[in-house]
């Protein structure tokens, strides 16, 4: 189930993708709206928030149902230490079936946020200017919902549950693994730029598509947000 959020409860959280974005302590600084069909907005900083910006995808077949919400499963468990930094190249959630490389994104040259080709819909996106998997602070990854083609990798995001396991294979052959803790559905212009990308106390997880319905302008209309802690090693 998922935990809908509306435009005005998430507070200093959720500033939209035309307001200021403070430099992080990983820089560059990004706000990312997957929006939709016909794009994403991403405002991406270098110590200044220029215009929010979009690049341009396929559009979906389909939209994403809304559910009821979720029963958040208590409080964020105690940090684990740092994993020495590896990057990801693939991502593993056997509860919706998904066994899936993963490519490093970072930004083009005009400062808009690169995505998985949509000739690769089975490829997940790591932000690659951000912690590594196991590294100190969340790990963002970004799929497809789905193309003009049909499902993507992150079709199945919705069905994902509290205490479900995602796995993250390195390139140093270690893996990190992680367990959901809840997702939340967000409006696009309150997309939670702090919550998602914002420093934390040790590793996280976020797993980012689109999400909501598809309007007539064939763009969705909310973003689906998983969030997930990183269990013990050996779990």
């Amino acid at each position: 189930m998922i935990r809908r959020r509306a435009p005005g409860k998430i507070g200093r959280t959720g500033p939209d993708a035309h307001r200021r974005v403070r430099r992080r302590w990983w820089a560059p600084a990004l706000a990312v709206g997957l929006l939709l069909a016909g794009g994403v907005t991403v405002a991406a900083s270098r110590g200044s928030a220029p215009a929010p910006v979009r690049i341009a995808v396929s559009g979906p077949a389909r939209p994403v149902a809304a559910a009821a919400p979720v029963t958040t499963p208590g409080p964020v468990p105690d940090a684990v230490a740092p994993a020495p930094s590896s990057p990801p190249v693939r991502l593993l959630v056997p509860r919706i079936g998904v066994d899936a490389p993963v490519q490093g994104v970072g930004l083009n040259p005009d400062g808009t946020v690169e995505v998985p080709p949509l000739d690769r819909p089975g490829q997940v996106g790591w932000y690659r200017n951000g912690p590594v998997p196991g590294g100190d602070g969340p790990t963002v990854l970004l799929g497809h919902y789905d193309t003009r083609k049909g499902p993507a990798v992150f079709h199945g995001l919705p069905g994902l549950r509290p205490g479900d396991r995602v796995d993250v294979r390195r390139q140093d052959g270690s893996t990190f693994s992680y367990r959901v803790r809840e997702l939340h559905q967000y409006a696009k212009d309150a997309f939670p730029t702090e919550l998602v990308y914002g420093a934390t106390a040790g590793p996280q997880l976020r797993l980012v598509t689109c999400g909501g319905t598809l309007g007539g302008n064939g763009h969705y209309s909310d973003n689906i947000v998983v969030f997930a802690d990183p269990l013990p090693a050996g779990s």
